[in-house]
Parts: C-alpha cells; sequence; structure tokens
C-alpha cells in the first residue's frame, strides 16, 4: 500500500503538520509531494491513470465511498480546509480521482489549530484509519503512538478536540 500526501507549500514549516508523522512511520510506504499549481506532478498522474487510486476527501452528500476494496495508493491532500479546497479545486486530475471518505470511530484527538471542520481527522488520523480499515493494525499501532507522542510534545491534550480539518489537514 502506498500514501501520496500532496502537500501544500505552507504545510512544510509548519510544526503542527502531522504528515511529517506518517512518512517517517510508514517510511518507503509514503511519499510527500509539494503541489503546483501549473505543474501536475507527472508520475502521481501516470498512477491515477492506471488504476488503483483513491483521494482521500470529502464529497456531497451521498457521493461518498466508504468501499477501500481494489485501492492500493491513497492520496491525501495535506493543509488546511482551505487549501485543500483550493489543490483540489485547481487540480483536474484529482478531480478524475475515486473518492473515498473516511469515517472515524471517534472525533479527531488532533487540537493544534484552530476553526477545525467538525467529525474530521488530520492527516495523521486518516492515514491511522486507513490501515486499520485495510488490516495493517501494526502499522496502524506503531502510526497512532507516534501521532500521540507528536499532539502530546506539542500541548495538545488528546481527547479534547474539536475534531481537526481535513482528511488531510494538519
Amino acid at each position: 500500500m502506498k500514501f501520496t500526501l500532496l502537500t501544500h507549500f505552507k504545510e512544510f514549516p509548519k510544526k503542527s503538520n502531522t504528515g511529517r508523522v506518517v512518512l517517517d512511520v510508514l517510511g518507503d510506504e509514503a511519499e510527500q509531494i509539494c503541489w503546483d499549481r501549473t505543474k501536475p506532478p507527472d508520475r502521481l498522474v501516470e498512477e491515477i491513470e492506471a488504476g488503483g487510486v483513491a483521494l482521500v476527501y470529502p464529497g456531497a452528500a451521498g457521493e461518498d465511498d466508504e468501499d477501500l476494496s481494489g485501492i492500493n495508493h491513497f492520496i491525501l491532500i495535506d493543509g488546511t480546509w482551505h487549501e485543500a479546497r483550493k489543490i483540489h479545486q485547481r487540480s483536474p486530475y484529482l478531480q478524475k480521482v475515486r473518492r473515498v471518505c473516511i469515517k472515524p470511530a471517534g472525533k479527531s484527538r488532533y487540537t493544534l489549530r484552530k476553526n477545525q471542520k467538525e467529525a474530521c481527522l488530520c492527516t495523521a488520523e486518516c492515514v491511522i484509519e486507513i490501515l486499520r480499515s485495510t488490516g495493517d493494525n501494526a502499522a496502524a499501532y506503531r502510526l497512532e503512538e507516534r501521532f500521540l507522542a507528536f499532539i502530546s510534545r506539542s500541548g495538545a491534550k488528546p481527547g479534547t478536540a474539536k475534531a481537526e480539518s481535513t482528511v488531510s489537514d494538519d
């Protein structure tokens, strides 16, 4: 399984970004690509066209797909909700990808940013949920442990979140 974090350039210096935790824990199974409006990532576009790829991003009511079968590559937009919407709207190649929605078991534990969307998860939490849903409980556990340590070190209180951003908003 592969995870691509399509990251807004403003996210790279942010200490609150959980994408770096995903990259550290998953190693070669995760990659980070800096989103560029005018230069779509050729390799990612090719992988999308080959199939087996899904974008973790909420759609309109009734539009989201919760079935993760047949997917071996997940794309997550790594940025704030505002940034994620822009990235999605300005990337025609993303609009062609099958969208899946993560239905979390509970509320987000990520509280490092303000103005978060209700019932949404940060990037690391999305990946944890995907790993669990696809049966990779060992990787999910490792990532969750690192994520909890990350938010603990950053001053967040696990379990008290309003629910963090997008499917990729940290």
